[in-house]
């Protein structure tokens, strides 16, 4: 077996399969395992836009970036690291860049990205549920 098949295998182990789907434009909350003395462990939120995605594999990463109390804060988290407890989305947002880097130096309305609505079944039930009773009151 060469190494490099056998760098693949270690890197199958590694890598997580319960991954929320997000892309670029995303808000996500990501919470981390930070590990305190005396072994205790306590769960941080870290909320923000998804800037950037790269990478494959075990290496592949993602960059959060936040304003908070007036300060832009960014932070990249490896997305199969072992402290990275979850991977919550908050906010679909639609985006026409792949990296939005130009998100840190705005601030206000010019860091918005717009939302992107989405229909789940839930959603397309009630609608069909919705047309269902509007031909009863119709007829």
């Amino acid at each position: 077996m060469s190494k490099h098949k056998v760098i693949q295998a270690l890197e199958q182990k590694q890598i997580k399969t319960n991954i929320a789907d997000f892309a670029v434009g995303d808000t996500v909350s990501v919470k981390i395992r930070i590990i305190e003395e005396g072994g205790k462990e306590r769960l941080q939120t870290f909320q923000g836009t998804v800037i950037a995605r790269s990478g494959t594999g075990a290496s592949e990463t993602f960059s959060v970036h936040r304003i908070a109390y007036g300060e832009g804060m960014e932070r990249v988290f490896y997305l199969h690291s072992p402290l990275v407890a979850s991977i919550e989305v908050v906010r679909r947002g639609s985006v026409r860049r792949s990296k939005l880097y130009y998100l840190r130096g705005s601030s206000g309305k010019a860091s918005k990205v717009k939302s992107r609505f989405s229909t789940t079944s839930s959603d397309s039930a009630e609608a069909a549920s919705q047309q269902e009773f509007a031909a009863d009151v119709s007829a």
